[in-house]
């Protein structure tokens, strides 16, 4: 098993890689198409017509062009359906990927941006066009994102712990503000089975409380494209699992089902805990196995289950203000 595989990739791991790919893939017809554009430079009609019949060899190409070491463009674009002659004379020079730096060996493939035409996710691969080891100019392709094939393996997300701070406004102002009994809190601990019950054994495998507003929001395995929304009445009401049919807790589930008691239970602990700082919403990812907070002073802290449960309540209140 190689690198790539055997880690867990972050999100920038993951671009990397298919960015990388993604050279390999586009950088030699590309050098090839430059070198022929050569003996053209200065041509507009001809480079029109080299760039047309070579269109076809740079893979999942939406626009191919060239402009001068100033960054005009010395002809139209060209694209799958043909010529567009309004891009000639075109300054693209403030444009992000002419202010990259070009590696030495005359290829950049650019960061992602957003078009102007069609304002889309886009990319564009810059190649160095020479001649008598002179710079005439770039041969540019430009991408859509929505077009380029995703070679790199998806990231998984990271289990490490995150805070982020919320409304500054709302923060400073923590210490003038208490809770206020919400309807959830005046039966939580029957809300609090319910959910357990949702959880271990109805097909909730992702559950987010919402304690000052008396509501959850669920997910199921059986439907885990829509999200439910369950109000204070149906929380206050056991008769709402009859909604959801019995299912095996999923063997792939990175919590235990012993833990989920755990979990809600020490949410419980921090909703009452104290007068100031206190729990205004969590979420619940059994897959994940990750847990967010979200105090009065509207941080957010999101952890693995078990980082959560080895910190003691009260810790919370400290890390929280």
């Amino acid at each position: 098993m190689n690198r790539e595989t055997s880690m867990k990739l972050s999100w920038k791991d993951s671009i990397y890689l298919q960015r990388e790919q993604l050279a390999r893939l586009l950088r030699e017809p590309i050098a090839r198409l430059a070198e022929k554009c050569v003996p053209l430079w200065g041509d507009r009609e001809q480079l029109n017509s080299v760039l047309q019949d070579g269109f076809g060899s740079i893979p999942h190409c939406t626009y191919l062009y060239c402009v001068g070491t100033d960054g005009v463009q010395i002809c139209d674009n060209i694209s799958q359906s043909g010529r567009l002659p309004e891009h000639f004379g075109r300054d693209r020079s403030q444009r992000p990927y002419m202010k990259e730096a070009v590696p030495s060996w005359g290829f950049l493939l650019s960061d992602a941006y957003i078009s102007l035409m069609k304002s889309r996710p886009s990319l564009t691969a810059l190649q160095v066009v020479n001649a008598d080891s002179r710079i005439l100019g770039y041969l540019g392709a430009d991408f859509d994102l929505r077009n380029l094939p995703v070679t790199a393996k998806r990231y998984d997300e990271s289990g490490s712990w995150r805070q982020v701070r919320g409304d500054p406004s709302i923060r400073n102002a923590v210490m003038y503000q208490c809770r206020v009994e919400s309807q959830m809190d005046r039966h939580l601990d029957q809300t609090l089975s319910i959910l357990e019950e949702l959880l271990a054994n109805r097909g909730v495998f992702q559950c987010s409380i919402h304690f000052s507003s008396s509501q959850a929001i669920i997910w199921t395995l059986d439907d885990p494209y829509r999200y439910r929304m369950l109000d204070d009445e149906a929380l206050g009401d056991p008769d709402i699992c009859l909604v959801y049919p019995s299912q095996s807790y999923p063997p792939d589930a990175v919590i235990p089902a012993r833990d989920i008691v755990r979990i809600l239970d020490a949410l419980r602990e921090m909703r009452m805990a104290d007068e100031n700082i206190y729990l205004r919403m969590s979420s619940i990812n059994i897959f994940n196995g990750m847990i967010s907070l979200t105090f009065s002073c509207d941080g957010s802290h999101y952890m693995r289950y078990d980082e959560f449960l080895s910190n003691g309540t009260q810790s919370w209140f400290g890390i929280a203000a």
